[in-house]
């Protein structure tokens, strides 16, 4: 790709184009994705640590303990969002950090709190929802879709499949 687009270039801006990638930093890639795979653990651990507390220590079940482990992880993200912590941690790490549940937490808390001048309603809530809405609405469809699927397919699911 980057060679057709050379062929589309005069001789100086070629010639520009190589200095220019002579002077780039070059990337880490290897240690970049050791810091991911570390922090992206280290996140799934602590959320199996959590669990495993809400079983042990509350009596819950596995299926019990999943919700509010989920809401454990999404708190610590937005507070270590608004303490400016995570964004660190994400600097750092790279994609590490975008472990769904505290990836997506951050994401839209670090929306809210970009657009809190702008309001409650216009600021935070519009905003929030500018980058989360996408993953609301695909969530939402792929849910339909799956549902229609178990009652077509799955004997004894919502009556389909006899």
């Amino acid at each position: 790709m980057a060679k057709k687009q050379n062929k589309k270039l005069t001789p100086t801006q070629q010639q520009y184009q190589r200095l220019a990638n002579s002077h780039e930093p070059k990337r880490p890639v290897a240690l970049n994705c050791v810091r991911a795979f570390l922090v992206g653990g280290l996140i799934c651990l602590l959320g199996e640590c959590i669990r495993q507390a809400f079983i042990h220590f509350a009596g819950m079940s596995e299926k019990e303990a999943a919700s509010p482990t989920t809401a454990v992880l999404v708190i610590l993200s937005v507070l270590l969002t608004s303490l400016g912590v995570y964004d660190k941690i994400a600097q750092w790490a790279g994609a590490g950090t975008a472990v769904p549940v505290t990836g997506f937490a951050n994401s839209m808390a670090s929306s809210a709190i970009e657009h809190r001048p702008e309001g409650l309603v216009l600021g935070v809530g519009a905003g929030m929802f500018q980058l989360a809405g996408s993953v609301v609405v695909f969530g939402t469809v792929a849910a339909f879709i799956i549902g229609i699927i178990y009652a077509i397919f799955v004997p004894g699911y919502a009556g389909g499949g006899h």
